[in-house]
C-alpha cells in the first residue's frame, strides 16, 4: 500500500501526545495528526476527543522524504467547512467629524481639510506633547539639561 497525498484512509489511534495523535495506518506505517487538524473547533486537550484504540478516518496531507506522514481528521470529514470571512477591525479616529444623525443633513465642507492643515495640526500636537514629556521627566531622571537647584 503506497500512501499518497489526498488519500483517505482508515487508521487506529496508537499514541497520544500533547501536540497530536499518532495513527497506525497498517503495514507498519504510522502518521501524525497535529492537534490543530483533529477538529474544526478548538481542542485544548486531545484526550477529550480521542483515546488510544479509536478507529478514525484520516486524509493524508503530506508525505516527507524521511517517511513522515502528515494526517488530518478534520479534512477527511465530508462536511463543507464554512467560508471564512476576513476579520475587519474598525478604528475610531477622534479627529474626524462624527456622522450626522438620521434625518439631519451633514455639511460636507466642514469635514474636509487638506493634507497640509492636518499635517501641521498633527506636528503642533506632537511637539506640545513631546515638550511636556521632556519637561516632566528630565528633572526626575537626572538627564542632561535637567533642572538644578
Amino acid at each position: 500500500m503506497s500512501i499518497e497525498v489526498g488519500a483517505k484512509l482508515q487508521g487506529k489511534v496508537s499514541g497520544i501526545t500533547n501536540f497530536g495523535a499518532f495513527i497506525d495506518l497498517g503495514e507498519g506505517k504510522t502518521g501524525l495528526v497535529h492537534i490543530s487538524e483533529i477538529s474544526n473547533g478548538f481542542v485544548k486537550d486531545i484526550h477529550d476527543v480521542l483515546t488510544v484504540g479509536d478507529e478514525v478516518t484520516v486524509k493524508v496531507t503530506s508525505v516527507g522524504d524521511d517517511g513522515k506522514v502528515g494526517l488530518s481528521i478534520r479534512k477527511a470529514q465530508d462536511q463543507p467547512q464554512p467560508e471564512k470571512k476576513p476579520f475587519k477591525r474598525e478604528f475610531r479616529d477622534n479627529n474626524r467629524p462624527k456622522p450626522a444623525a438620521k434625518g439631519k443633513p451633514q455639511n460636507n465642507n466642514s469635514g474636509k481639510q487638506d493634507f497640509d492643515s492636518l499635517m501641521s495640526s498633527f506636528l503642533k500636537d506632537s511637539d506640545d506633547r513631546l515638550s511636556s514629556i521632556k519637561r516632566n521627566t528630565e528633572g526626575k531622571r537626572g538627564g542632561r539639561g535637567g533642572r538644578r537647584n
